[in-house]
């Protein structure tokens, strides 16, 4: 699809990749953008509407539908992210708050847009992944686990959505320049260059975004035994 004239519904959109993605929707010409996020402050744009939104919350996600019927891309953004290994204190409970925002949250916002992507022509959706849907490191395991299941949704989606023309993108990133990765050291994704990324992506056709170094070398790696041990990239 082309983003020029379209009409973008972005979660999780008041900071980091999913401020980053309002912005790219803008400069490439995009008609409408609802902002979404829980606390809105997304600053005056033309052409931009805020919306309070917890993806977690069915009659918000019920009244956003309703009032963004003229929908043809929703990106998939908002997310989570607690820092539990599977074996710490809280595990349990940190998985499964992230699996509520970081699976449920885009499956039920996907199932709720799909009849407005259907009757705008098809459209599409871009789903905000992550490389540690393929590489499980301890400090973060419970958010892999719901950034593995996000990625197997991905996939159903794009199988289910198909037959009604919607294209489904998957994007797959490391560490970014955002406030979630704020205590990490390294070399961070710039979220400006993830978005344009993505956005290009959907424009060619592609189902797939490795925006990163570090996302083609997991995805490289994915039979080796370094990523089957867990022991990450080297």
């Amino acid at each position: 699809m082309k983003i020029q004239d379209s009409v973008a519904f972005v979660t999780g959109s008041n900071r980091g990749l999913g401020l980053a993605f309002v912005h790219a929707l803008k400069e490439r010409g995009a008609r409408k953008i609802y902002a979404a996020s829980r606390e809105p402050s997304v600053a005056s744009l033309t052409g931009v509407i805020p919306v309070r939104l917890d993806v977690t919350d069915p009659q918000q996600i019920a009244a956003a539908v309703e009032a963004a019927g003229d929908v043809s891309l929703l990106v998939n953004n908002a997310g989570i992210a607690l820092g539990k290994s599977v074996l710490a204190a809280g595990a349990v409970e940190a998985a499964r708050a992230e699996l509520e925002t970081n699976l449920f949250g885009p499956l039920q916002t996907s199932r709720a847009f799909a009849p407005v992507l259907a009757r705008n022509g098809g459209g599409a959706i871009i789903n905000v992944l992550s490389v540690l849907s393929w590489l499980s490191l301890p400090q973060v395991a419970t958010y892999g686990v719901s950034k593995s299941a996000a990625w197997s949704l991905t996939n159903a989606l794009r199988a289910e959505l198909r037959v009604q023309g919607t294209q489904v993108v998957a994007v797959h990133v490391g560490f970014m320049d955002t406030d979630m990765a704020r205590g990490v050291a390294g070399t961070k994704a710039r979220p400006e260059d993830v978005a344009a990324q993505s956005l290009a992506a959907l424009e060619t056709g592609e189902l797939e975004v490795l925006a990163d170094a570090i996302a083609h070398q997991v995805k490289r790696g994915l039979s080796s035994a370094v990523y089957l041990t867990a022991q990450g990239p080297s």
